[in-house]
């Protein structure tokens, strides 16, 4: 893994611009309706949908919006019929995307993709060229403020994989994604507090990308991103805070 401010510095971006558009809840609420049909109602026994759960009330969703997604996901309610997809493809300097949607209408998902990949340099790919580079797993990262002997043994306790400690203050904790839960219900009786908690997809290898392919990359992200059938659009881009900062200058 690269370091922690590598990690999740476009993360953390794409989540504040996401929040200012407001797409944020609809994607959440989304997401767990889905997981709840898939799993069941009961987060205890959905690791899914606990994940999903705890992810919109970092996001101060209101525990009454959750409950009726939930709700609709498990039949209590009438919900949208939707399926999930999956498309993989390459960005600029061969950064591979992989992106989790969900959609009513499969043809206009992927018209609407294969047009944002095409506008920005990159390319829709086959099923299978880009997922064998990402592994599903739980990430909870911490800032400096948190020390590792805080964390690590009720982390490696509960059933975390690993802890990772970056020599910059900052620390991931790594689990499978049937732990993720019990692992951080761990962490948070620890009193740290996490700057992000999610099951995510991560990536095997990174791409580093200088400021010109950044910007294009990231125009794309932001193009795949906006469509609202996208939920999750996972990369193996490497960009340095120093590129980051001079884009947003």
């Amino acid at each position: 893994m690269a370091g922690h401010s590598k990690w999740a510095n476009i993360k953390h971006r794409k989540a504040a611009q996401d929040a200012k558009r407001g797409k944020i809840f609809t994607k959440l609420i989304r997401e767990i309706t889905v997981s709840a049909r898939q799993g069941g109602g009961d987060p205890e026994t959905n690791p899914r949908l606990r994940a999903a759960i705890d992810k919109a009330l970092s996001n101060n969703m209101k525990r009454d919006t959750i409950d009726t997604a939930v709700k609709r996901g498990s039949g209590e309610l009438e919900g949208e019929n939707v399926e999930e997809l999956t498309y993989e493809g390459y960005g600029p300097s061969g950064v591979a995307i992989l992106l989790e949607c969900m959609t009513d209408n499969r043809n206009r998902t992927v018209s609407e993709v294969r047009h944002a990949f095409n506008k920005f340099n990159g390319n829709l790919g086959t099923d299978g060229s880009v997922a064998y580079l990402f592994n599903k797993r739980g990430v909870i990262s911490y800032g400096s403020e948190t020390s590792e002997e805080t964390i690590l043994e009720p982390a490696i306790e509960a059933g975390a994989d690993d802890v990772l400690n970056h020599g910059d203050g900052h620390i991931d904790v790594f689990t499978s994604p049937e732990v993720f839960g019990a692992v951080k219900d761990a962490l948070d009786a620890t009193g740290a507090e996490a700057t992000n908690a999610e099951v995510t997809m991560v990536p095997d290898t990174k791409v580093d990308l200088d400021e010109d392919g950044a910007r294009t990359f990231l125009k794309l992200l932001d193009a795949l991103e906006d469509l609202d059938d996208v939920q999750n659009a996972y990369h193996n881009a490497d960009i340095s805070d120093d590129v980051l900062a001079s884009l947003d200058e």
